[in-house]
């Protein structure tokens, strides 16, 4: 991937946004924050990423990579109010409710849901990706990202809570919370760029086992980190006496786990004629990331 890619996306990210010349500039100074933030951008860059590997046009992607994150960007408001996961910061900052009020992060979260898919559907995103492209990836995000998906594993998660259950569950939960929304990111970057049903399963696979071991990965620095390092409290799990991979099979053989995941990823990729390596790269170095 091209070193000005995250550049040229967030340019693209931003330039959603609506306004702050308006009687709601409150709300979209909240949405702003969040949405420049950072992070790793991991879900747009496989969205990127994908759309390269299928020989795909970088413009045509861009409005299906803010998508995602914007969807990621809202999970995140909303895991840390007080009413889920109750932290106080994210990515090395104030959370979003820290700073402009539990109400307005709320609404700051729905705002770019919805937004999310006004970029996958407008005219400029249809004109470049195709009607047929921007309906699938409409039912994609929609899928992953709601009951049956992102918001189905955080609901199991929460009714987990001061349980002890079975790795199954675990799984389930790591699944759905997490790698669900990686597995929309790494199809619509097929869709974006008009790949074969053979080509959107494998990035499917390469998702979803990515985003179980990202999860794993999380779950051991949660136990091995420090807030300064990873920009978020730390320990909270044993805190909350929450299952998780590392709990229920130890730190040794959740890195095994992640490392056989990633394996699976890789050689998902297989399938793709086009460059691959840095998806290649970028999986491992998930894999031993220490933030």
């Amino acid at each position: 991937m091209n070193k000005d890619w995250l550049k040229t996306f967030e340019a693209e990210l931003y330039g959603y946004l609506p306004s702050e010349d308006c009687s709601e500039r409150r709300l979209i100074e909240a949405m702003k924050y969040s949405l420049e933030a950072g992070g790793k951008r991991v879900r747009p860059r496989l969205v990127l990423e994908f759309n390269k590997a299928c020989g795909g046009d970088l413009q045509a992607a861009l409005p299906f990579a803010a998508a995602v994150e914007m969807v990621h960007t809202y999970s995140l408001i909303h895991d840390d109010l007080p009413c889920m996961d109750d932290d106080d910061l994210r990515r090395g900052k104030p959370s979003n409710h820290k700073v402009f009020g539990e109400d307005i992060a709320l609404l700051a979260g729905d705002a770019l849901l919805t937004l999310a898919f006004t970029a996958l559907t407008d005219d400029k995103t249809a004109s470049l990706a195709g009607d047929s492209a921007c309906r699938r990836a409409v039912a994609a995000l929609s899928a992953y990202a709601g009951a049956s998906g992102m918001v189905g594993g955080q609901v199991i998660d929460l009714i987990s809570e001061n349980k002890q259950v079975p790795i199954e569950t675990i799984r389930e939960i790591e699944y759905k919370k997490t790698a669900c929304l990686i597995k929309a990111a790494c199809e619509l970057g097929c869709l974006s760029a008009g790949a074969d049903a053979d080509r959107v399963c494998a990035a499917s696979r390469y998702g979803e086992c990515l985003g179980i071991a990202f999860q794993i990965q999380d779950d051991i620095l949660d136990c091995t980190s420090t807030d300064e390092e990873l920009g978020k409290p730390v320990g909270s799990d044993v805190e909350n006496q929450k299952s998780t991979f590392v709990s229920l099979l130890g730190i040794e053989k959740a890195r095994e786990t992640v490392n056989e995941l990633t394996e699976s990823a890789v050689e998902a990729l297989r399938v793709f004629d086009g460059e691959t390596d840095s998806l290649e790269e970028f999986a491992r170095a998930m894999a031993s990331r220490s933030n």
